[in-house]
């Protein structure tokens, strides 16, 4: 175990982090970048003096178990994580969970798409990443938790309203359908995942319809390839919708496109221009 180095890793990884980035407030007076060593040790489920301890290359050598709760609070990639073992003295096993964690070319991409909205899902249907004009075209991701933003829970768990809606009233339960067809695979590939084995009893206990879903055992794919997004402002907009697969970070790149010259391309350049302010709310 190389406690100088893991000390350092551990910082290092702990300051590129913002609270928005794993649902936190950023509450007023934060004088530290990144994260705070408490919310890094509630988010891995540890103490703040253990988490203290291996910060200043003083602790005991972390278990498998903290080394999981470490990764997935700091969002690591599947390098990291290797790195975080060895830097521990314990040889990396499999992954334990999914990855939230977006390839920086993945982010890059998403920046250099300004007519086209798109966002990035976890193998659990969490949005992780988006662009502008996606926040635009759905909503405004950033000042939501991870809870909120998964979208398995606003599809069984969470009426629809005006603040939280599921983007395509036309479509829903098509994409209800292949949610749980992919949530099935994904319990499959990590079945000792705490956050995997909680949404899913979430969601048997709390949806019926869920329930229906998963005991079919159904993971054929069901593509979408149009979707309707009913916008407050501007109404119903048909966009092509398109994805790319992740493979080796289990995640999903949905692309929201339009035909040249048609309505609904007026319709996202205007958007591109209004962003996410509210026109529809008295000044």
């Amino acid at each position: 175990m190389d406690r100088q180095e893991l000390a350092g890793f551990l910082r290092g990884r702990r300051e590129r982090i913002t609270p928005a980035d794993v649902g936190l407030p950023a509450g007023p007076r934060r004088r530290t970048p990144g994260l705070r060593r408490e919310e890094v040790a509630q988010l891995a489920f540890i103490s703040t003096e253990y988490y203290t301890r291996l910060e200043q290359a003083r602790g005991p050598r972390p278990s498998r178990e903290v080394l999981a709760g470490l990764a997935r609070a700091l969002r690591l990639s599947d390098a990291e994580r290797d790195h975080l073992h060895h830097l521990a003295g314990a040889p990396p096993g499999p992954q334990a969970g999914p990855s939230c964690e977006v390839p920086h070319s993945i982010l890059d991409l998403l920046r250099r798409l300004p007519h086209t909205a798109a966002i990035v899902l976890s193998a659990t249907y969490e949005v992780i990443a988006w662009n502008d004009l996606a926040a635009a075209l759905l909503e405004d991701f950033s000042p939501l938790s991870r809870r909120e933003r998964n979208l398995l829970r606003r599809a069984y768990l969470t009426p629809p309203s005006r603040e939280r809606p599921l983007y395509d009233p036309f479509d829903a339960e098509a994409f209800a359908r292949a949610a749980a067809r992919r949530l099935r695979a994904t319990a499959a590939r990590y079945p000792d995942d705490p956050e995997v084995t909680t949404l899913v009893g979430d969601l048997l206990s709390g949806s019926a319809k869920f329930a229906r879903l998963w005991a079919a055992h159904d993971v054929r794919p069901e593509p979408t390839l149009l979707k309707t997004v009913n916008h407050p402002l501007i109404g119903p907009i048909t966009l092509n919708c398109d994805l790319l697969d992740i493979t080796d970070q289990n995640q999903q790149v949905v692309f929201f496109t339009v035909e040249p010259g048609s309505p609904a391309e007026q319709a996202l350049r205007l958007l591109s221009v209004i962003g996410t302010q509210r026109m529809d709310v008295p000044g």
